[in-house]
């Protein structure tokens, strides 16, 4: 069985937690950060099942730029720096 390594995101909007996949593009919430992360793994354990028994998986992961590497599905782009970025919006 291979493994895959992703990348999540966790905010919060009106006392609920979003934990999100930017690589799968799935997303799913919580009330707490651990919660939202466990909902996350469950969405993203349920898209890949679905997509393998539709035969889509390899399409998928290769869209989302997964390559396999030591029986490890590897992302070729790595997140390496996240910061808050302001600019100015004159129309508001």
């Amino acid at each position: 069985m291979k493994k895959i390594i992703t990348t999540v995101e966790i905010w919060t909007v009106g006392g609920m937690f979003t934990a999100y996949c930017p690589e799968l593009d799935v997303a799913s919430c919580g009330h707490t950060s651990e919660e939202a992360k466990k909902n996350l793994r469950v969405a993203i354990e349920i898209q890949l099942e679905e997509t393998a028994k539709l035969g889509t998986l390899n399409d998928f992961l290769a869209e989302a730029g997964y390559v396999v590497e030591d029986k490890v599905l590897k992302i070729e782009k790595k997140i390496v720096e996240f910061e808050e970025l302001s600019i100015s919006v004159g129309a508001l």
